[in-house]
């Protein structure tokens, strides 16, 4: 099984949420492979449950499988860690303090290992304290050039902006993907993306030259009877990926 995302032209792989396997399959072939699909480990009772399943999604997608924390719950940091370990996804989301651990676990460097930071409303800095204690302690906040140094340290592979609140945060959604940029990491835009605004998000992380990008597309393309993600939208977000991309 393949353990690196399938990039569209090497530079952008969607990220979304599955509702069932059925779903994972629909949106898998929708986006032309170049997706990540997001199964959440908040979904289930324990890891021995939540492996068996996803191994199950792992198999129809090619490995495209993303193990999410639910929300970026802190408090599921350790078992997206173990799940991880045992299910070897191509990409794993943790909160900023669980990057180290699920990247040991994993074994290898090819797996996405993300770290989530927040915006702080000052444009250039980010705040890191997103782990089980620290999200509930004074707030850590520490330039994004630093943030990034400090998650190649753990050996993190991107940023996972997240909530964005879609445009909300602009300019310091700016110098987040410039800083990106210039020191080589990706970046994965994340919370309040929808089919109106992903097009300038998108387009913010490329024209900085942003060499790997990951948005995370959730709620707005979700079928709100169903659960599913609507594979029509996801669709139409690689046409729009591959406007932009080129």
């Amino acid at each position: 099984m393949k353990l690196t995302p399938n990039f569209y032209r090497d530079r952008v792989c969607l990220n979304v949420l599955a509702g069932s396997k059925e779903n994972a399959k629909e949106i898998y072939d929708a986006a032309q492979g170049h997706v990540l699909v997001g199964v959440l480990s908040k979904n289930y009772p324990d890891v021995a449950t939540a492996v068996a399943d996803m191994r199950e999604y792992a198999a129809l997608i090619d490995n495209a499988l993303s193990v999410g924390l639910g929300a970026g719950d802190p408090n599921q940091s350790a078992m997206v860690s173990e799940i991880s370990r045992q299910v070897q996804p191509q990409h794993v989301n943790q909160v900023f303090t669980g990057v180290g651990a699920s990247r040991a676990l994993l074994g290898q460097n090819e797996s996405v290992v993300n770290g989530l930071v927040s915006p702080t409303g000052m444009v250039g800095m980010v705040k890191i304290s997103t782990g089980p204690l620290s999200s509930v302690s004074s707030d850590g906040i520490v330039p994004v050039d630093t943030a990034i140094a400090l998650l190649k340290d753990m050996g993190g592979s991107s940023i996972k902006y997240f909530p964005m609140g879609g445009l909300k945060y602009r300019d310091e959604f700016h110098a987040v993907a410039l800083a990106c940029a210039k020191h080589d990491f990706w970046l994965e835009p994340t919370g309040g993306i929808d089919l109106e605004n992903y097009e300038e998000i998108l387009k913010i992380a490329l024209d900085t030259g942003v060499s790997k990008i990951i948005p995370h597309i959730y709620s707005s393309i979700i079928d709100k009877a169903s659960g599913n993600t609507r594979p029509e939208d996801v669709r139409t977000l690689l046409d729009m990926t591959k406007k932009l991309v080129g």
